[in-house]
């Protein structure tokens, strides 16, 4: 019965030495269904045979994934495996890690699981004797692909003996990094794999993270004995070369850290890891807010939140047991020199030694934060003696590094993930009064500027919140008052962002009160001197020399010759710097303490403020408030929700108005 069953099957009966072994992987490709999945298992028990076809089958069996696995882990353990490992590589550059665009007439992607439609899968946490646990969504289709093909990799390399093992797994590594970098969906799955690959072919021993709910990473065990290298050679690798192989992988792992990092949703305001709101929350207790969660209990219960730790502390994990020291990793984020991109498509020539493998400059900036973050936020964490950086120069040199390098209007437009990791690192660094010594003005005005930048074009609320802190606290630190003026003036007259131009106000109200009110210090701002001598906040000329770019003339703004539409637009743009202002003066008008010092009368008399300033303003209430009336332009443009914000603004600006000019009757002088 078995020899007539044999006779009726192409795959048993045109075996070799019935046909040649070309014409068999014909009968091969013809005759391969699900159905025939277990008799080629069979057939590829023959270690001669898959020595020989093993490489060319491959491409038939991967689309027959997840039933065909076991098909190709037969011939990862019997086939050649230096000539499978380019076939798998082959696969892999193929590999498109992408969802399909859906058209109307077309059929969704295959999962893995619909993909075997004759063969059932076994589900998390199911034998064949044990029932399952609640059914999970499986990924798509080219998601298990890449698992197995990696996989298949683990094996292949440990199979192959060779005295320059580098020169293979080079190949394998770009390949990998190939279809990883490509991927945007589905990259906690995606990057597990990698990281099990890096784990197997490096030989550590930590223990695997448990499998995610939706994860399909369910790949079998291999079964059966490795066959030995047929081209084996002889003489083992030198120090030189093993030293190399575990430079490749190092190097791997930034990249995959690089490529995972960047690709995270900073949804509902969580960049990244949120390195920085969770450093803040260490930092400064006080400034968290009752009754919302903290980042810290956020990433402790949100099940996304906490994977991404997860796969974070593997990735650390892993390259410290590579040996990857921090030393290296502050030496290449800390390195001028830009990163040469690769050719898409094209594949580098191995190297000839550990020195020409570069490490992905942007995953050594995660993984330094990362470790120092850990650091801090973790008690089990051991002291790491090569992680601490300084503002000047260090966290400088970050920065520019990292931040702008397209140009001066793509700053705070970075990733967020990236700008995450960039501003954590200023704040263990403020947090240590680690300030030290700018190289020159320039270079301190340099830094202000970015950070000041960063706060004002990011995104994301906390972001802008941490860039603030740390331009404010740097700026602080300064030990010359007139270097510090200097600053605040310059962003109030240059800077073409409102927000911007507020935060100034409020650097110099700040300035101002410390110079000129006694008060309790609970925590001051570090600097890199203490030396301080008489200070010019104390005094008329800081408030004289700012006067004309803190109540700029607005005789002309917003004239009747310009659409009323687009007037109140820039108006509204403005309005917070207007607020900002109007708010500091009526504290120097009611502030008696102060009007000697900083001779306010004469202040407010040479300024000009009521009638450049002030007057303006009015004039704009009333026109604007006038155009949201019914029927008015503004009401037509505005609408009926945005008609009450906007009168809303428009009250609170009199509200101010109103406070100052009560202000000015008291202090008793006459208009100007």
């Amino acid at each position: 019965m078995a020899d007539k069953e044999a006779a009726q099957n192409p795959l048993l009966a045109a075996r070799p030495p019935a046909t040649d072994y070309l014409t068999y992987l014909t009968i091969i490709e013809y005759n391969l269904t699900e159905e025939n999945l277990p008799v080629l298992h069979h057939v590829l028990q023959d270690t001669e045979l898959t020595a020989n076809i093993g490489w060319d089958l491959v491409h038939l069996l991967l689309p027959l994934l997840p039933a065909s696995e076991e098909c190709l882990n037969d011939i990862a353990v019997k086939g050649n495996p230096r000539e499978v490992i380019l076939k798998v590589t082959e696969a892999l550059r193929l590999l498109e890690l992408q969802e399909p665009e859906k058209d109307s007439d077309d059929e969704d992607e295959p999962t893995a699981e619909e993909s075997s439609s004759k063969t059932q899968p076994v589900e998390i946490g199911e034998s064949s004797t044990s029932p399952a646990l609640p059914a999970t969504a499986p990924p798509p289709l080219y998601v298990l692909k890449f698992e197995v093909l990696l996989s298949l990799l683990s094996i292949l390399h440990r199979r192959v003996k060779a005295k320059y093992p580098s020169r293979f797994l080079a190949t394998s590594l770009q390949a990998v990094l190939a279809a990883y970098g490509s991927a945007k969906h589905h990259m906690d799955d995606l990057t597990l794999s990698a990281l099990k690959f890096v784990k197997t072919l490096s030989g550590t021993k930590r223990p695997q993270l448990p499998p995610r709910a939706s994860s399909g990473n369910l790949l079998k065990t291999t079964s059966g004995r490795s066959e030995p290298d047929p081209e084996a050679q002889t003489e083992p690798p030198t120090a030189d070369e093993e030293t190399l192989v575990t430079r490749l992988l190092q190097s791997f792992i930034t990249h995959v850290l690089e490529d995972y990092m960047l690709t995270l949703s900073s949804e509902h305001d969580v960049p990244g890891l949120a390195w920085s709101s969770r450093l803040m929350e260490k930092f400064e207790p006080k400034r968290i807010v009752p009754n919302k969660p903290t980042y810290s209990n956020r990433f402790s219960q949100e099940e996304g939140l906490h994977s991404r730790s997860d796969i974070l502390g593997q990735t650390v994990a892993l390259a410290q047991d590579l040996g990857l020291s921090t030393q290296e990793l502050l030496k290449t984020v800390l390195d001028p020199e830009k990163e040469t991109p690769g050719i898409p498509g094209e594949e580098d020539e191995p190297p000839s030694s550990a020195e020409d493998i570069p490490l992905s400059k942007t995953g050594s900036l995660f993984m330094f934060a990362a470790r120092n973050v850990k650091q801090e936020l973790f008690a089990s964490a051991g002291p790491d003696t090569g992680s601490k950086i300084s503002i000047f120069s260090d966290h400088a040199t970050i920065i520019a590094n990292f931040v702008g390098t397209a140009g001066p209007s793509t700053i705070g437009l970075e990733s967020e993930a990236l700008l995450d990791a960039v501003l954590c690192l200023g704040l263990l660094a403020l947090e240590k009064n680690n300030i030290g010594e700018p190289s020159d003005d320039e270079a301190f005005a340099k830094y202000l500027q970015t950070m000041s930048l960063i706060s004002a074009n990011t995104a994301s609320p906390t972001l802008r919140y941490h860039a603030h802190y740390l331009t404010s606290t740097v700026l602080r630190s300064h030990p010359s008052d007139l270097i510090r003026l200097t600053f605040i003036r310059d962003t109030l007259e240059h800077c073409p962002y409102e927000n911007l131009k507020a935060s100034a106000v409020g650097w110099l109200k700040g300035e101002t009160l410390e110079a000129n009110i006694p008060q309790r210090s609970s925590k001051a701002a570090p600097s890199f001197s203490e030396n301080e001598t008489s200070n010019i906040f104390a005094t008329p000329v800081a408030l004289s020399t700012t006067a004309p770019f803190l109540f700029p003339d607005l005789t002309s703004s917003w004239t009747s010759t310009v659409e009323i539409s687009e007037s109140f637009m820039q108006f509204r743009a403005e309005l917070g710097f207007y607020l900002a202002a109007l708010n500091f003066y009526y504290l120097l008008l009611t502030a008696k303490m102060v009007h000697e010092n900083l001779d306010i009368k004469g202040l407010h008399s040479q300024s000009g403020v009521e009638k450049h300033y002030l007057a303006p303003l009015r004039q704009a209430i009333g026109r604007f408030r006038e155009a949201l009336e019914e029927g008015g332009e503004l009401a037509i443009s505005e609408g009926e929700e945005g008609i009450q914000s906007a009168k809303t603004d428009l009250m609170i600006l009199e509200d101010v108005l109103d406070r100052v000019e009560k202000g000015i009757e008291g202090l008793g002088v006459g208009g100007a």
